[in-house]
């Protein structure tokens, strides 16, 4: 095993152990953290990345990003609205200006981000 997939399987695990610490916690993001331990598992283990894509709950957050079918839009909205709370409720906390400038300008980015993004067309399940 070259040193560079070790490397990025290990990546992968730390990756995916943070995002599943990160339901729990506010402030620590799940979605992003899941699709670069996908990311690290495609370049280093075929095994791994299957799993994950074939995971209960986190198959689906790899499957439609790698898609091209787009993000349904009940997961959009509802990443922004606990995006912006969580970045409201730290920006109250925290109370600093730069602190605050900061958070709102990424804020506004990620909102620009995922408002870009093409969204799926759902037909409803009868």
């Amino acid at each position: 095993m070259t040193g560079k997939r070790l490397a990025l399987i290990i990546l992968g695990w730390v990756s995916l152990i943070t995002g599943i610490i990160g339901i729990f916690l506010p402030l620590l993001p799940t979605t992003p953290l899941v699709l670069l331990s996908a990311w690290c598992f495609s370049k280093s283990s075929e095994r791994f990345h299957l799993w994950l894509l074939n995971h209960k709950y986190f198959g689906p957050i790899v499957s439609d990003w790698q898609s091209d079918q787009g993000i349904p839009r009940k997961a959009r909205n509802r990443a922004l609205l606990f995006m912006w709370a969580g970045m409201l409720l730290s920006m109250f906390i925290v109370w600093r200006f730069w602190a605050t400038l900061g958070l709102f300008f990424i804020g506004t980015a990620v909102s620009f981000h995922l408002l870009r993004m093409p969204l799926r067309n759902e037909e409803k399940e009868l």
